[in-house]
């Protein structure tokens, strides 16, 4: 805030302070309001602030400055609509301070979530790095040429890929023997690009 809204809000404040009692009937219409140096006490600021917030009330035409008689209380309807166009526009303030905290707090979340999201990708690059012939998975279906070993196949002839492992009927063979006969319903593990994957498929399960 800087120093002219804070000198704003001061005789606001006391332009409604002075309103409240109006509403409330502890002034009535007719009585005259203490001087400014008694509100300037009342309210604890200068008798410059107290006459700015005797000013804001004058020309809501709640207060009335007659000379000789000081300020004098013309409308109390008039004091009870101030204060009610305050309370709303209070509420419009803190409403929008509220919009502004959430939009905040979810700038932070999204922020938070970019910051997981980009770690996860890290890793994943990190892990692909570490282990780059992550291994493809087939299970074998009908196929013409079973009960024909690895030798036998040219698997990589054909499709470009290397078999790694087999899980035959429950039974994981590594680095398989050339001899290793294949049938429906094993399992293969091999390594290659997507391509190879592609000609895997159809080579087993056409």
């Amino acid at each position: 805030m800087t120093e002219n809204e804070f000198i704003n809000s001061r005789y606001q404040k006391v332009a409604i302070g002075i309103a409240q009692r109006i509403a409330e009937g502890k002034f009535s219409v007719g009585e005259k309001i203490k001087s400014r140096s008694t509100i300037a006490s009342t309210f604890n600021v200068s008798p410059e602030t107290a006459r700015k917030a005797i000013n804001v009330l004058v020309d809501l035409d709640i207060l009335e400055v007659r000379q000789g008689s000081g300020a004098i209380v013309v409308s109390k309807e008039n004091a009870i609509a101030y204060m009610k166009q305050f309370d709303i526009s209070n509420s419009l303030k803190s409403l929008g301070h509220d919009i502004q905290s959430n939009l905040k707090q979810q700038k932070k979340e999204m922020d938070k979530l970019s910051n997981l999201v980009q770690n996860l990708l890290d890793q994943s690059i990190l892990i692909k790095k570490e282990f780059p012939f992550e291994p493809y998975e087939l299970t074998i279906g009908e196929f013409t040429h079973e009960g024909k070993s690895l030798q036998e196949l040219n698997i990589w002839q054909h499709t470009g890929a290397t078999v790694i492992a087999i899980k035959k009927q429950g039974n994981f063979i590594l680095s398989p023997d050339p001899h290793t006969v294949l049938t429906k319903g094993d399992q293969l593990f091999f390594v290659g690009n997507d391509m190879s994957s592609l000609r895997m498929q159809h080579f087993f399960n056409s």
